[in-house]
């Protein structure tokens, strides 16, 4: 249809992308995949050497001094080992967990909106095959010029009817 206008072609085009369905250009899932990809890196790597690595090796030195010490007894069979591995586990679960508070600030400082408990197990985040999940349920989480449009189209389409 090389004899229409370029006016009319647009008109076409936008009147297409109604039917199927307007998408918000800043709700696309990998818009910020690179972004996401070296924030997560960093927050493993940081997590792991400033907070659980440091807190595992501290648990399993006092719990080595209390078993030296002679407060809390080795296991006969076993000697000190278990009481060690547990609290080095348990030093590093703590760890990992006192930084996700930092995390979280780190994704919302590249533009993701992370709420409290974020995750795909969070309150209000519609996620897996029962929450209307899906490339045409995405819910754009700013206001722009271009998501005020069909949203103001649609109200008045409402209105007319």
């Amino acid at each position: 249809m090389s004899s229409e206008t370029a006016g009319e072609t647009v008109t076409e085009k936008t009147e297409a992308a109604g039917k199927e369905g307007w998408m918000c250009p800043l709700s696309e899932p990998h818009l910020h995949r690179e972004g996401v990809r070296k924030v997560w890196k960093e927050c493993q790597e940081e997590s792991f050497w400033y907070r659980a690595l440091p807190l595992s090796l501290g648990s399993m030195a006092v719990t080595g001094g209390l078993i030296y010490q002679g407060i809390w007894k080795s296991s006969k069979r076993f000697g000190p080992f278990p009481k060690l591995a547990v609290a080095g586990i348990l030093g590093y679960v703590a760890g990992k967990a006192s930084y996700v508070g930092t995390c979280q600030r780190k994704f919302q400082n590249i533009g993701l909106d992370v709420v409290p408990g974020f995750g795909p197990w969070s309150v209000g985040r519609h996620c897996g095959p029962f929450n209307n999940s899906g490339p045409r349920h995405r819910s754009c989480n700013h206001v722009c010029e271009e998501c005020k449009k069909p949203a103001q189209a649609a109200t008045a389409e409402q209105v007319k009817t």
